[in-house]
């Protein structure tokens, strides 16, 4: 099963990791995505959650050049995005 969880709200990014790591752990390919803004508080657990995001092989995108640079995010447009979303057996938006 592939899940695109979306976050297109600073103040839901917590919640959409949580999520993602959530679904990681039933043995999904997960998908999160930024959308449109930097990650609003990179404090250290922020920082932990996305480290075992990529430890569990899920995968972030985020079309925000800073979450690119500074925070390892994969870069995408908004159409590389949809297309990728369009795919997902599941669609989480937050």
């Amino acid at each position: 099963m592939r899940v695109a969880v979306i976050i297109n709200s600073e103040k839901q990014q917590y919640e959409g990791l949580r999520s993602s790591l959530g679904m990681l752990l039933y043995n999904t390919h997960v998908e999160m995505y930024v959308l449109n803004h930097k990650v609003a508080n990179m404090d250290e657990a922020y920082a932990d959650n996305m480290g075992f995001l990529d430890e569990m092989e899920g995968e972030r995108y985020s079309n925000n050049p800073v979450n690119v640079e500074q925070y390892g995010f994969k870069p995408a447009t908004i159409e590389e995005m949809a297309a990728r979303i369009r795919e997902a057996d599941l669609i989480i938006p937050f």
